[in-house]
């Protein structure tokens, strides 16, 4: 029975992490709350690791879907569009050397003030989810006029300002996704630039995290003596699958809803998931452990 609930919890955490690592809406935030209501039963230190690592199916989803954009020895594509690819390359490269540079040198830091303050990191969470809720909704309110509509009009300098932008997500419930889609439509690219260009900069950035933890794992199984059950094995590889499933759908979803409409519906959605995580905190806190 508990092997059953641990499956189902992971199906669900798969779904949850689809969805929201690529709409921007936080995927700390709805983990967080979905944890705090409905906890695994797996150690504190695997359960590090499976937050990060389940990442990987999300990622996939992203070469799957992008495979051919991102392929620059596609025997399909004319010598220039394989040089504009690299060049699309170059500015991902380009733009997540911030976040690189900075996470790994406040990493531990932010782990001491937040992993050990869960009501602090709650707390940051649903701020951060209101603000930049607030944000998306005056930038569709602006309507900023937009000068890049293609990735051949993007320059290096335009990357490396959206790769700032992406360090803000540093901050629990920020959203990369959310502030780099926010940081390259403020920079003046259209949403599906803004967009795409977003889910590429996840690439070296989640793999990098999703590769670090996977080997510290494996690290401390062979050589410190951390124990796995097989169930927590179990999880991490429905948990992975769904993910990635999730994510191909999520999206297709994204880039077909912004050809029609804008982030303003994101916007409202964050407000009021950052209002019920307060309200949470204030009449439930005890859930939040």
């Amino acid at each position: 029975m508990d092997t059953f609930i641990l499956i189902l919890q992971s199906i669900v955490q798969g779904i949850v992490q689809g969805i929201t690592e690529w709409l921007p809406i936080s995927s700390t935030g709805h983990l967080k709350l979905l944890n705090a209501i409905w906890p695994m039963a797996i150690s504190e230190s695997f359960g590090e690791v499976f937050e990060v690592v389940i990442q990987l199916g999300s990622i996939l989803a992203v070469l799957l879907i992008f495979f051919h954009k991102l392929n620059p020895f596609s025997k399909k594509k004319t010598d220039e569009e394989k040089k504009d690819t690299l060049h699309l390359w170059g500015k991902v490269l380009i733009a997540s050397v911030p976040a690189a540079v900075i996470g790994l040198l406040i990493d531990d830091w932010m782990n001491s003030v937040f992993q050990q303050n869960v009501l602090v990191e709650v707390g940051t969470i649903a701020t951060t989810l209101i603000l930049y809720g607030i944000g998306f909704i005056i930038l569709e309110t602006v309507a900023l006029k937009t000068k890049i509509n293609g990735f051949e009009q993007m320059s290096p300098k335009t990357a490396a300002g959206i790769g700032l932008f992406q360090c803000l997500a540093l901050i629990p419930g920020t959203s990369r996704s959310g502030s780099t889609i926010l940081g390259a439509s403020i920079l003046g690219t259209s949403r599906t630039v803004a967009t795409e260009f977003s889910f590429f900069m996840a690439i070296p950035v989640m793999l990098g995290a999703s590769g670090l933890k996977a080997a510290k794992m494996l690290y401390e199984v062979l050589f410190e003596n951390m124990v796995i059950t097989s169930s927590e094995w179990l999880a991490l590889g429905i948990a992975t699958v769904v993910s990635f499933a999730v994510s191909v759908f999520a999206i297709r979803f994204l880039m077909g809803f912004i050809k029609k409409h804008d982030f303003k519906v994101f916007g409202w959605y964050r407000i009021a998931l950052g209002v019920v995580l307060i309200l949470c905190l204030v009449f439930c806190r005890s859930v939040f452990k």
